[in-house]
């Protein structure tokens, strides 16, 4: 294992292994970069089963822990990938939500692991941004009636 100095760590109940196996098969430029095993003693975790799993996931470094039920993952931290055309926005957004995933709204999804995703095109960041409010407000109207982001639905709102 290498020694990461920076990284995002995300406590899972006991699958943190087949969640880095599932993102890391989802998107291209993904891997596994080590396993560790529980010693005798940790809480929650049987000894000689997995403990952490490193991944990289387009360049962001994770460390995935199989700490137990005592902290279970809620929204309060999401997973933002910023997709280039509709092709990106399907493609994840079906994947994430398959097998007891679960669509909120605004781009947001829960997935079968109970981790948090933001599916967003980089259009919506771009029309948000405008100068012109009153594009921002239409797209953000737009927007706000949607689970899972259309960019021809923005593109339309955006334009009147």
């Amino acid at each position: 294992m290498s020694v990461i100095k920076f990284a995002t760590h995300i406590w899972f109940d006991k699958r943190a292994e087949e969640a880095a196996n599932f993102y890391t098969g989802l998107f291209d430029d993904a891997s596994v970069d080590g396993v560790t095993y529980a010693p005798e003693g940790v809480p929650d975790v049987e000894a000689g089963s997995v403990l952490t799993v490193e991944l990289t996931i387009m360049g962001q470094k994770y460390i995935f822990l199989n700490g137990g039920p005592l902290f279970p993952l809620d929204s309060q931290v999401s997973l933002y990938v910023l997709c280039d055309d509709q092709a990106d926005i399907d493609k994840y957004w079906d994947a994430l939500v398959a097998d007891g995933g679960k669509p909120v709204r605004c781009g947001w999804l829960t997935d079968k692991f109970g981790l948090s995703w933001q599916i967003i095109p980089k259009q919506l960041e771009m029309l948000m941004g405008s100068d012109d409010m009153a594009v921002a407000n239409r797209v953000t109207a737009a927007m706000l009636k949607m689970v899972k982001l259309d960019i021809a639905e923005l593109m339309r709102a955006a334009n009147g």
